[in-house]
């Protein structure tokens, strides 16, 4: 496909109050510059945050709105200031397309921080455009937010890798996850199922704690070496001061017993949450003397840079890391939205390109 031939249209919501019936609209995407990367896109994961963004969980949103930040296609237009990538690569692209590349977290390679980045969609570009997602036929973004997808990878494999694997990649590996280490993940779906995937791969002793019994012998599937049913009152007394790092993924983040997470961390031991629910439920109440016996750290992790995405990648191609996906063509988004949010799939929806 050529650049000439490439038209930017997509599934967009256009009434938050039928959130689920998307219509088809084109629209004009940001202009292009030479640090740029077009592409024909084939592939879109439907993430948590579509969901959120798409009920006004998050805010308003800016209509009419395409959502979708787990792309994968081909690129068919390379700025001339584009290094690593030509036309006709398989690239991919996550939940940030812009950073400003000048501010201190830029140049010390956390782009994902820079105070200025814009979203893959909802948010808006210096000049005005608004970012429009990946349930549509093409986007721009710039070239440190455009990532090879490895050969050995299937497209429908990468596409959610990009937010949903990245989001827990990111914190296990800032986080020292690997051999020796001990590692608990809470939550068992579409970042859980990734974050045991990629705890596993990377070489840690893993413990998957999960609130639905059905669960159980999914994560045992995954790799867990431990699966733990938080439902029995005691599930925690057992792994007092035992884990190294704790992954929090629940959506539902007002009733995550963080306290009793807290008391399984050895000293100075970490909890990051990357479970973000809609903005109305807080994360519950701790008091300082929470935090005094182990010395522990809560923290929080915001997707992903690209030295990590192009990391995490590479992983997953060599230890032949795959996601659980059902795939739907994208006119069938209305099926897939629904899906997540009633917490359906096992344990990720990848849209396949049906627009012309």
């Amino acid at each position: 496909m050529s650049k000439s031939e490439l038209q930017f249209k997509g599934y967009a919501l256009v009434d938050p109050k039928n959130f689920t019936d998307l219509q088809v609209k084109t629209f004009k995407p940001k202009p292009f510059e030479e640090n740029d990367v077009e592409i024909a896109i084939t592939h879109c994961g439907v993430c948590g945050s579509d969901v959120h963004t798409l009920k006004q969980g998050w805010g308003e949103s800016k209509l009419p709105l395409v959502v979708g930040h787990e792309i994968v296609g081909q690129a068919v237009r390379v700025g001339s200031a584009v290094k690593g990538i030509k036309a006709g690569d398989r690239v991919g692209v996550g939940a940030q397309i812009w950073s400003c590349m000048q501010c201190r977290q830029c140049r010390d390679g956390y782009e994902n921080y820079c105070p200025k980045q814009v979203d893959t969609y909802n948010a808006e570009y210096p000049d005005g455009t608004v970012s429009q997602g990946g349930y549509s036929t093409a986007i721009r973004a710039h070239q440190q937010f455009v990532f090879p997808i490895p050969d050995a990878m299937e497209s429908k494999h990468a596409a959610s890798m990009l937010c949903g694997g990245l989001t827990v990649f990111s914190p296990l590996r800032t986080n020292g996850c690997g051999p020796g280490k001990k590692v608990g993940i809470v939550g068992i779906g579409g970042l859980g199922h990734y974050a045991v995937l990629f705890a596993k791969a990377l070489g840690a002793e893993v413990w998957a704690f999960t609130h639905s019994p059905d669960k159980m012998e999914d994560a045992k599937k995954l790799g867990a070496d431990h699966v733990v049913d938080t439902n029995d009152k005691d599930f925690a007394q057992p792994l007092a001061n035992k884990l190294d790092l704790i992954v929090t993924t629940m959506d539902a983040t007002p009733s995550l017993p963080i306290k009793d997470f807290l008391g399984m961390l050895y000293v100075h031991g970490r909890l990051v949450n990357v479970g973000i629910p809609d903005a109305d439920k807080p994360l519950p109440q701790l008091h300082a003397f929470d935090l005094v016996p182990n010395g522990a750290y809560i923290g929080g992790s915001h997707v992903g840079s690209k030295e990590e995405c192009l990391a995490m990648l590479k992983l997953a191609a060599e230890k032949g890391v795959k996601p659980w996906i059902e795939e739907l063509p994208m006119k069938d988004v209305a099926r897939a939205i629904k899906g997540v949010g009633e917490n359906n799939v096992r344990y990720r929806y990848v849209l396949t390109q049906d627009l012309a």
